[in-house]
């Protein structure tokens, strides 16, 4: 819960607010853009102005939820009139909400299919999540891109009674993983769902391509809408920059095409998948300068 007496003092006056125990993860400004953004002087997050139409305050609830800090929040208010996550993005996607601090407040995703039901990453253990996802069909594979990401995974996984996927050289950090993805050439996972290692931003990076259009990239790769560009985190990798280009090089000219991106970190983006394709190329060649 948001403590008011550790409210941001350059925030916008009203009822919404952040508190100072912000960790500058995004996830916030993801769910509320041009309400919350981040105070250059500090690096966190303040409510730039205050909701005015139900939209905005849906999206203000949404930051609130989806904060792994617990805060943003309101005055009075304790939670919405009714659940904001998991949030339908379309094409059977929902955004989980509930980031985990240990993830660094890393999104995480369900994919509702015939068949298989995808946890991508993992959000914080909440009934707010397991009543929802149980509700569309539970988990059969839960889907770890890398190390960063795996949060509470384990007990969602023994929930569901899930299958657990990540890179064998991750596999310290979810002991409980019941498959091991190793090397570096694309792994089958279930009908339509491939896994894609990309070492660079981590040693066991995976992206997931899943019903032939649907890419989970976890921290390895994100939207830029302010620049109409793909980006990678130069400052955030973990492993090889080297290597994460060439993994993206390799990614890039697998012919596993995209038109809908969802990201870990930074923004999701939707394009058609030969504009995608030419933005990937761009991102991969402009990256040895970053």
């Amino acid at each position: 819960m948001a403590r008011l007496e550790d409210r941001h003092p350059g925030g916008a006056p009203g009822d919404w607010f952040v508190d100072s125990r912000c960790i500058d993860c995004d996830a916030s400004r993801h769910m509320a853009p041009g309400l919350i953004v981040r105070n250059p002087a500090d690096g966190v997050s303040l409510f730039a102005r205050q909701p005015e139409t139900h939209d905005e305050v849906e999206m203000a609830w949404r930051a609130a939820m989806v904060c792994p800090t617990r805060s943003v929040g309101h005055v009075t208010l304790r939670r919405p009139e009714a659940p904001v996550f998991p949030q339908a993005l379309g094409d059977g996607v929902f955004r989980l909400g509930y980031n985990s601090r240990s993830s660094f407040g890393a999104h995480s995703y369900l994919v509702q299919r015939a068949g298989a039901n995808l946890m991508i990453d993992a959000p914080r253990w909440t009934r707010e999540v397991v009543e929802p996802v149980a509700a569309l069909g539970g988990i059969d594979h839960v889907l770890l891109s890398h190390r960063d990401d795996v949060a509470d995974a384990e007990r969602y996984a023994e929930r569901f009674g899930a299958r657990v996927w990540i890179h064998a050289s991750h596999a310290d950090a979810a002991p409980f993983a019941t498959e091991l993805i190793d090397g570096r050439e694309a792994v089958w996972i279930a009908d339509g769902v491939v896994g894609f290692p990309v070492p660079g931003h981590t040693e066991g990076s995976v992206l997931f391509h899943v019903d032939g259009h649907l890419l989970f990239s976890g921290d390895s790769l994100a939207g830029n809408p302010r620049r109409e560009q793909l980006i990678a985190f130069r400052d955030a990798c973990w492993f090889s920059w080297s290597e994460q280009t060439a993994s993206l090089g390799r990614f890039a000219e697998s012919g596993l095409g995209f038109d809908r991106l969802f990201c870990g970190h930074g923004w999701s983006h939707d394009a058609p998948a030969d504009d995608f394709a030419v933005l990937l190329a761009d991102l991969v060649a402009r990256m040895p300068a970053m």
